[in-house]
This record gives C-alpha cells, structure tokens and sequence, in this order.
C-alpha cells in the first residue's frame, strides 16, 4: 500500500473507488465536506461524500480515511450507511465551491477557482492548503493563465458568489459516466443545480437527465427557456422524453411539442398514445432495422454504434419498406451472437429468426417481463395488428418501470452485500 501523498487535490479524487480494509470496493468519492471558520483560517475537511450501492450518499469522515493514493482510497470499514444531509455550517468543496470568483490579496489577480488542495496539518488534521486558480481569457489565449496560491492569500471563498458560474464543474462532470454526472447534479442546491445544467451542452444534458429523478427532471426542463428545452429533448431517447413530457402541464407540452423537429416530436406524441407501463409505452421506436437485402456486415456496422445500449444492440430488426416504424411487414429478427458467426457478405436474411414470438403495445409490465424472461430476451419486438414494427422494449426499459421509485433507498440499507458499487 502506498503512502498518501502530502498533498491532494479535490477534484482528482472525484470518482475514485473507496476500498475496506480487505480489498472489497464499498464506494465512490463524489465531494468533500469542510467546514468554513473565516476567510482567512484553513477550513477543515470534515470527511467525504461517498456514493454506494444505488447511488446512495454517505459521509465518510476523514478519522475512517486511513490512506489516499493515486487510484483509490482505503477506510477502517466501519461505515455509517445513513444518506448524507448537509448541514447549514457545511461546504462541499465540488459542489460549492469550483467556479467562484476570487482575488487573491497579494497580487490583486482575480480569477475562477478550478480545484482546491487539501494537506495534513500539525494536529493531523487535513485542511484545505491551496486553490488553484484561473484568470478570464485575454485577447486570443484560449485559457486565462492559472495560479496555485496559499488559502490565506484568497478572498472570495467564504462568501455566497450569486454570480458563481459553472464552467470546471461542467468540465468534471464531462468526464464522468451520465448516471454518475447525474447524481453529482442531484446533490446541488437548486440554483446552483439549474446554472449547471444551464452550462452543459444539449446532448450531454440530455443524456444526464435521462439518469434524474422525475422530480429533477421536471425541475432543470421549467428553467430552460422553450427552444433550448425542446432542443434537449431532441437529444433524449423518444421514451424518456415521452416520460419527461408527460410529467408536465398539458399546455407546455404542446408548446415543446411544437418546437420539436416534426419527426422527433411525431414519435414523442406516438409514445404517449399508450397506457402507462404497457410495452407501447416502454418502446424504444428506433432500434437497428434492415431490408433482408442488407448484408451481415451491415448489420455488424449498424450495431457498432456507439449510442446504441448494449440490449438494443443485441438484436437486428428485418422488415419490408418502409424501414422507419411503423415499418412493412416484420420478417424476423437477427440475433448479433448468431451474425458474429456468418460471413460478413451473406444475406442477414439468412440468419432470422422468425419462431419468436412478438409483443402487443397493449402488452402489460407483468406479460413483458414474463416475455424476455422466458425467451431469455434482453430485448423484444412489438408490433401491430398488421405485424409492422412498432418499436422494441429493453430489458433496462422494464427496470426502470418495475422498480419502486425508492428503490436505489431501500437497496442501499439493506446493504446489498452480494453487489460491487
């Protein structure tokens, strides 16, 4: 094990795993808590904010730290599984900190803070030591120059910044995985949450929001204005923005509706057609489709997508003109383990499969899951009386709907031994 460094920056710790003492992952760092005593004194770090199982947040406190390095952090194991709730006296130092506005006394430079460096004092203790900072771009520099300072040579930090933007904590965010982009979201007050998801950009917004809470969602949607709304809506899977769009008043879905690109907004409204929690509404209308002329190699390639999810990319959809859904007629499905055995020149006609058995829209959650269950599917066609294809449900669209709304609650204080975070 290696000796912690004399010196750590808080943003490098964001995501890193945390380890017990035998070597099994509890967690992930997700912020660190200080407490503010004076502009000028050295906060304290009081601990850390870990995220479990299910995306739940604990506090870890510094005294369970016993060692941090490069790649991971290492705890006595005596974990208090209790939710994290800030408490007024309380900062985070991602959260809450990166982006404010601050001058730093001796040089009268003022900039944007984009990490903070924690180190052990005398009394053992770790406190914030260090802000890096960065000033405003000038004249063609693309970046501002940067500055590493003392905490006690900085003013700026112990006070609320209203006009506090969000460019580094947008670039911390970029670089994680959606679903854990979303939680650090979550966490954040709500003005600070909304100036945030301001900053990100449609696709990557999109993408996060698809991993909020509904309440989250709805939330950040009323902030944008309407164009910048229906343009990320756009960029969402047309199931979840059929979900996110239900969720609001009726007048404001028209609105959006409205300002949404004719085909996208054609499969939202077809989406919201069907009773909730049905296989219609569950649907993903554009999974891989191809004529039977298509090759194997073809399909190989569509399949490589790199947006597609791992179940819609586990099976191909031949079907008559024409190709967008509804389709023709379905003439089967291609199974990707039985395409990675043909040619790359043959006919994906010759490898359907059409003995499966398909879906009705009107299909309930219950009848879905029994469905994949018994076919050991991770996806499945619905189609209509005529047998066009209407769309497909993935067996992560039946997670989402199956499971409680508290459900990542109540898989965290179980504890969930059996599962790695």
């Amino acid at each position: 094990m290696s000796v912690t460094p004399s010196r750590v920056y808080a943003a490098r710790l964001v995501g890193l795993p945390i380890f017990d003492p035998q070597g099994d992952q509890v967690g992930k760092v997700r912020d660190l808590v200080v407490s503010m005593r004076s502009e000028s004194a050295q906060p304290r770090v009081l601990g850390m904010v870990a995220e479990v199982f299910g995306r739940r947040r604990i506090f870890v406190p510094m005294t369970r730290v016993t060692n941090i390095d490069s790649g991971q952090v290492y705890t006595t194991g005596l974990l208090n599984m209790r939710r994290f709730e800030q408490r007024s006296t309380e900062t985070l130092v991602i959260g809450e900190m990166l982006d404010r506005t601050v001058t730093v006394i001796s040089s009268g430079v003022s900039g944007t803070v984009y990490d903070v460096a924690m180190e052990r004092s005398r009394t053992r203790d770790w406190v914030l030591s260090r802000v890096a900072i960065r000033e405003p771009s000038k004249a063609l520099r693309r970046r501002g120059q940067t500055h590493v300072v003392e905490w006690n040579d900085v003013r700026g930090l112990a006070r609320t910044d209203e006009k506090q933007g969000a460019t580094h904590l947008v670039e911390a965010l970029n670089d994680m995985r959606p679903a854990d982009a979303a939680s650090i979201l979550h966490d954040l007050p709500v003005e600070r949450r909304t100036a945030v998801a301001l900053a990100l950009d449609d696709e990557r917004l999109a993408d996060v929001l698809e991993e909020l809470p509904e309440e989250d969602q709805v939330g950040i949607l009323e902030r944008l204005d309407s164009e910048r709304a229906a343009d990320v809506l756009e960029e969402m899977s047309a199931d979840d923005a059929a979900d996110l769009i239900a969720d609001l008043p009726p007048e404001t879905q028209e609105v959006l509706l409205r300002l949404m690109e004719p085909d996208e907004a054609e499969d939202v409204r077809r989406l919201m057609k069907y009773v909730e929690n049905t296989a219609g509404a569950m649907m993903t209308p554009e999974p891989v489709i191809l004529g039977p002329d298509a090759t194997v190699a073809d399909a190989l390639a569509h399949v490589r997508n790199p947006d597609l999810t791992p179940a819609l990319a586990s099976m191909v959809y031949i079907c008559r003109q024409p190709l967008e859904t509804p389709t023709g007629k379905l003439l089967g499905v291609a199974h990707i383990q039985r395409l990675l055995r043909e040619p790359p020149s043959s006919l994906v006609a010759g490898a359907v499969d059409d003995t499966l058995e398909h879906l009705r829209p009107e299909a309930t959650i219950d009848q879905v899951a029994a469905h994949l269950a018994t076919y050991n599917l991770v996806a499945a066609p619905v189609v209509d009386e005529d047998r066009r294809l209407l769309g497909a449900v993935t067996v992560d669209d039946l997670l989402d709907h199956m499971l409680p709304n508290n459900w990542r609650d109540r898989a965290a204080s179980s504890g969930n031994p059996g599962v790695t975070p």
